[in-house]
């Protein structure tokens, strides 16, 4: 049986939304140069953001449920803009932490890749890669 998210946007000033996710709250506003206040992050941050967001929740509990040594772990997700309309075209996410064992890691890098429903729902729009490196 299919499942369902629902987030609500709500205007809160001339240029400026208001996200709001069960308890939780995010401005979202464009930069001062695109017209806007910069009260927030654009909505194609915020797609970067959940993406980088959702893989690394899933590696965290890939991570605990093997209680890896894995530590200090940073996602950098960069999007690549193109087409007419503009669109995400690919993205790209760079993961780097401090582990023990490079073959672990790969699975659990791989694990976390398929548990994410974002990684899930945007492989089929978009050239996806992600990479992984070792912080030593």
């Amino acid at each position: 049986m299919p499942r369902t998210l629902e987030v609500r946007v709500d205007q809160v000033g001339p240029v400026t939304g208001n996200g709001i996710v069960r308890t939780h709250s995010v401005a979202i506003d464009r930069p001062v140069e695109k017209g806007g206040a910069d009260r927030g992050p654009m909505g194609g941050e915020l797609m970067l953001l959940s993406l980088g967001g959702c893989f690394l929740s899933n590696l965290l509990a890939a991570i605990a449920a093997r209680s890896a040594d894995v530590a200090d772990i940073k996602i950098t997700v960069t999007g690549t803009i193109g087409g007419t309309p503009e669109r995400f075209e690919a993205m790209d996410m760079r993961v780097v932490a401090r582990y023990t064992d490079p073959e672990l890691m790969r699975r659990l890098v791989s694990i976390a890749e398929r548990g994410c429903l974002v990684t899930n729902t945007l492989k089929a729009a978009v050239v996806l890669s992600v990479t992984l490196e070792r912080e030593e």
